[in-house]
C-alpha cells in the first residue's frame, strides 16, 4: 500500500506535476494519463505507488491449500494493517516486520493469481483502463470506501488477534470477486461512469 502523500500528488492529472492541479479535481484534458500511455515496467515510483487504489484486499491474509495449491482469502487482516484507514502502519518497514510481505512487481503482478480483479495493477496488466473510482481518476483517494471497493467495515480481525487453528473459519470469497459497486455519488465522479454500475457480488 503506498505512502498517503503518492496518490494526492498525481491524482486526476494523468501524472502531471501537483503543482500544475494542485485540487486534484479535475484531469487535464489535452494530456493522456500515464497508466494508459506507459505499461508497468516504464512507471517511475511515484506513478508504480499512485496506481495501487487503497482497497486493501491484497493486506488480508490468504491461506493456501496444500494439496492444491488453491488460495482463499480470509477476513482477517495482517497485524500492521488498520482496517479504518486501509493503510499499512508501517509501510516503509512492512517487509521486515511482516516475513511473508509480497512487494509487488510488473513481473509479480503478471503471475500472482489471487491478486483481486479490481486491482489496479492487474487492470493494467491486463490492457483495461482504472474505474471511475479510482483516486487517480476521481481525484478523491475516499471514492475507493465510497464505492464499496474497499475492505473498511469488512475486516473481522487481526491476525494477532485470532489463533492460526482458527483461520479457516475466516475463509471468504467476497475479496477475490469483482467487488459490487455503489453508484457514484451525484457531483462526483461525473461523467466518468458512462453506464450504471452494477452490483457484483
Amino acid at each position: 500500500m503506498p505512502p498517503p502523500f503518492s496518490r494526492s500528488k498525481l491524482a486526476a492529472s494523468g501524472g502531471a506535476p501537483f503543482a500544475a492541479n494542485p485540487r486534484g479535481t479535475a484531469k487535464l484534458a489535452d494530456e493522456i494519463p500515464f497508466w494508459k500511455r506507459k505499461p508497468l515496467e516504464a512507471l517511475n515510483t511515484a506513478e508504480w505507488e499512485s496506481l495501487c487504489d487503497g482497497c486493501g484486499r491484497c493486506c488480508l491474509v490468504k491461506l493456501e491449500d496444500e494439496e492444491s495449491g488453491k488460495i482463499h482469502f480470509t477476513d482477517v487482516g495482517c497485524k500492521l494493517f488498520n482496517p479504518n484507514t486501509c493503510r499499512c502502519a508501517d509501510y516503509a518497514h512492512r517487509r521486515r516486520k511482516v516475513q511473508d510481505c509480497i512487494k509487488l512487481t510488473p513481473a509479480k503482478v503478471r503471475t500472482l493469481g489471487w491478486l483481486p480483479p479490481s486491482c489496479a495493477y492487474r487492470m493494467i496488466a491486463e490492457g483495461r483502463d482504472l474505474a471511475w473510482w479510482h483516486p487517480l481518476v476521481s481525484g478523491s483517494q475516499a471514492s475507493v470506501h465510497e464505492a464499496g471497493v474497499s475492505v473498511r467495515g469488512r475486516v473481522r480481525a487481526s491476525e494477532n488477534e485470532i489463533r492460526l487453528a482458527n483461520y479457516p473459519d475466516n475463509i471468504v470469497d467476497w475479496p477475490g470477486k469483482t467487488p459490487r459497486i455503489a453508484q457514484p455519488k451525484a457531483g462526483k465522479a461525473a461523467g466518468l461512469a458512462k453506464s450504471p454500475a452494477r452490483r457484483r457480488d
